[in-house]
């Protein structure tokens, strides 16, 4: 769906990768990583350039990032610690998200662009926290440009690794080779399905008496 209507916008496919990258960065829940997957795909086809893309993504991930933290160092605490609803929730997650950035707030900056939850909040939490802001600045480049460019090249070349053995096979090979992935996958689990314990050679279970009369003698016996 994405890289179907970034395909038609044509020259403005690397501003909206930005605008949706940055928007998520800021704490918009918009697919931004899903964004960038997609045009890295398309980028795969030779619709776009890996290069571009990669670099768009890394950019609006910093800037949103960082228009993440303004908001959040500048508003967020007051609206976590505001009075009224959830405010003794809303304090507690002040406190946890400060301990945390305290603690390990570059982890969180630089893995947070890998993780959805982090990556949409983490930006707003390190404002909040009062993060200082060069800190910040420097691991959340380093975050937004490592993310950008291993989602982006690990989708383009799994993309041109898929298109060529589509090329090389064509749709009936590939529709052999999942044929012959399910007939396997059958077999094998019919295979598992019989083999069960208590079988004989055959295949043929023993009674219950008859293994037990086997397993002990009779008390008559000497």
């Amino acid at each position: 769906m994405l890289a179907s209507i970034i395909d038609h916008v044509g020259a403005f496919a690397y501003p909206a990768l930005f605008v949706l990258v940055g928007a998520e960065s800021s704490g918009v829940p918009v697919p931004g990583e899903t964004t960038l997957i997609a045009a890295a795909l398309l980028a795969s086809q030779g619709k776009l350039a890996i290069v571009p893309v990669v670099a768009v993504a890394a950019a609006g991930a910093i800037v949103g990032d960082n228009i993440g933290y303004l908001i959040g160092r500048s508003g967020g605490r007051w609206l976590l610690e505001r009075p009224g609803r959830f405010e003794k929730q809303r304090r507690a997650v002040l406190e946890r998200g400060t301990l945390m950035m305290d603690r390990h707030g570059a982890k969180a900056v630089f893995f947070g662009r890998w993780i959805l939850g982090l990556r949409v909040w983490a930006s707003w939490l390190a404002g909040a926290s009062r993060m200082p802001w060069p800190r910040f600045v420097a691991w959340n480049a380093a975050g937004g440009i490592s993310w950008a460019t291993t989602v982006g090249l690990i989708i383009y070349f799994v993309g041109r690794a898929a298109s060529q053995a589509l090329q090389t096979a064509g749709f009936v090979g590939l529709g052999l080779f999942v044929l012959a992935v399910i007939v396997g996958y059958l077999v094998v689990r019919r295979r598992s399905g019989h083999a069960g314990p208590g079988r004989d050679a055959a295949g043929v279970s023993d009674p219950p008496d008859a293994a037990s009369s086997r397993a002990s003698p009779s008390s008559g016996e000497t």
